[in-house]
C-alpha cells in the first residue's frame, strides 16, 4: 500500500486494541506492530498485521511518524516485546539436558529451564539470544560485559 507514514494515525479503542487509521478512511482494529529487525535496526521496517497475521500496512521508518504517534507505537512495541537482558549467570545445573539456569536480568533475578544447547544463538560478534522451555527469550547484549564466571558458563554453550 502506497500511503505516506505522516498521514497514518494510531490510537487505542475502548477495549484496548490498537487501531490503525489510513488517510483513505480505512481503519484496521486490533493491529499488531511487528519489527522486522528488532535488534539490529529497531526503528525501521515495521509491519502492522491484522488479527489473522496478514500485513495491512508497512512502515519503513518510525522517524517518518509524528512525535505523538511515534511515542504511542514505541510504547506499544515495548509492551509486546518482553525480552529481559541477562546481566549475570549465577548457576546452571550440571548433567544432562534440560538444564536449570539461575540468572540476574535487567528486570530482576529469575530461574528458567533450557531444553537444549540449540536454544542459545549468537547475535552478532558478542551477543546471544537464549530461549527457555516456555518460549521466553532472554538477551545478552555483550558477553564481554559479563563477569568472569558468567562468561565461563556461556563458553560451554556458544
Amino acid at each position: 500500500m502506497n500511503v505516506s507514514a505522516e498521514t497514518i494515525n494510531l490510537a487505542y479503542d475502548p477495549f484496548g486494541r490498537l487501531v490503525l487509521s489510513l488517510p483513505t478512511g480505512e481503519q484496521h482494529c486490533g493491529v499488531v506492530p511487528v519489527r522486522a529487525f528488532p535488534f539490529s535496526s529497531p526503528g525501521t521496517c515495521i509491519s502492522f498485521c491484522d488479527e489473522h497475521g496478514r500485513e495491512v500496512f508497512f512502515l519503513t521508518d518510525v522517524a517518518l511518524l509524528s512525535p505523538s504517534i511515534r511515542q504511542l507505537l514505541e510504547a506499544d512495541l515495548v509492551r509486546r516485546e518482553f525480552i529481559p537482558v541477562i546481566r549475570g549467570i549465577y548457576s546452571v545445573s550440571a548433567g544432562a539436558e534440560p538444564t536449570d539456569w539461575h540468572v540476574m536480568t535487567d528486570r530482576g533475578e529469575t530461574r528458567f529451564v533450557l531444553n537444549n544447547e540449540d536454544s542459545i544463538r549468537r547475535m552478532g560478534s558478542y551477543g546471544a539470544l537464549i530461549t527457555d522451555s516456555h518460549g521466553i527469550r532472554f538477551r545478552i547484549e555483550d558477553t564481554r560485559a559479563l563477569d568472569p564466571h558468567s562468561r565461563r558458563v556461556l563458553r560451554r554453550y556458544l
